[in-house]
This record gives C-alpha cells, structure tokens and sequence, in this order.
C-alpha cells in the first residue's frame, strides 16, 4: 500500500518517539493513503515560510502479526478512542490504527462533546454526516523498521500547488 506524509523534512527513517503527544490516535506516525490530503496538510508548512514535501512510503500488505484497529467510520467507538488519545489516556493498546481524522469540522463536534456542551447523542448524529478522511497511525517501531519503505520525497511549492489547481 502506497502512503504519504506531509512534513518540512524529508522523513527517510521515522521514528515514533518523536511523534507528538495528544492526537488522535495516540503518539505515532501518521500517513495517509490520499496524496491529495497529504498536499492539502503540506501546505501548513508553506503557510509558515517552511518547506514541504510529501513524503512517500510502501507498507506491507500483511500485517497480521500486529494488532491493528480499523475504524470504518466515525461512531461511538473512534469518538472514544479519539477522546482517550487526545487526553493522554489511550495509552498503546494498538500496533497501527487506521480511521478518520478530526479535522477542523470534526473536531469543533468533538471539542463541544469532550467540554460537556454537547450531549453524545448530538455528537454522534453530527459526525454521521461527515464522511472520513484517511489517516493511519503507526504506534510501533517495529512496524515502521521491518513493513515501511521510504520510497521518495517531492517538495511541494507554492507554484506547484497552483499549477495542479487548474
């Protein structure tokens, strides 16, 4: 599988340590499967005078010596879990998750559910209307040493970006 990460670096080896704390699926390294979403985030980096590339990265298809969780959509479950990581509490119980992301529609949803101003019942009905985007979260090293290849870098500018937009 073909995944991408947006950074200011080129990111050859990645390491989990250096990840983070308080996201949404815990301290790992997240990529997408979606190279548009990955140009979307890299353009933070421009916003802020940096440089951006999108990094890119092979994953082995069988990780089943791993725990991984997988959330289709976002229900009670990833709310949970989202809410658990993002307090510091979800500790690593996974190897991968996979799932959407709070952006910035979804996490205003989640931010009013997790400060008491909006009932689950209101959260969940919110986010049934927001279709997913990618992410996955490596929270093992040893899933990113022995199942993900660096397979190149391309620098994003913003030239680049508007020549794509036509």
């Amino acid at each position: 599988m073909i995944l991408y990460h947006a950074s200011p670096y080129i990111i050859e080896r990645p390491d989990v340590s250096r990840s983070r704390d308080f996201l949404d699926f815990g301290k790992g390294f997240y990529l997408t499967a979606i190279r548009e979403q990955a140009e979307k985030y890299a353009m933070r980096f421009l916003r802020r005078g940096q440089k951006a590339y999108i990094n890119e990265y092979v994953l082995d298809e069988d990780l089943s010596e791993y725990n991984v969780m997988t959330f289709d959509r976002y229900d009670e479950a990833w709310l949970e879990y989202v809410g658990a990581c993002r307090k510091g509490n979800g500790g690593v119980i996974y190897d991968i998750v996979s799932g959407g992301i709070a952006d910035d529609k979804v996490f205003n949803t989640i931010d009013l559910y997790f400060a008491g101003e909006m009932s689950k019942e209101d959260a969940l009905g919110r986010l049934a209307f927001e279709y997913p985007n990618h992410q996955i979260c490596i929270l093992n090293q040893n899933v990113i040493l022995h199942h993900l290849k660096f397979k190149k870098a391309t620098e994003i500018t913003i030239e680049a970006s508007k020549n794509d937009s036509k």
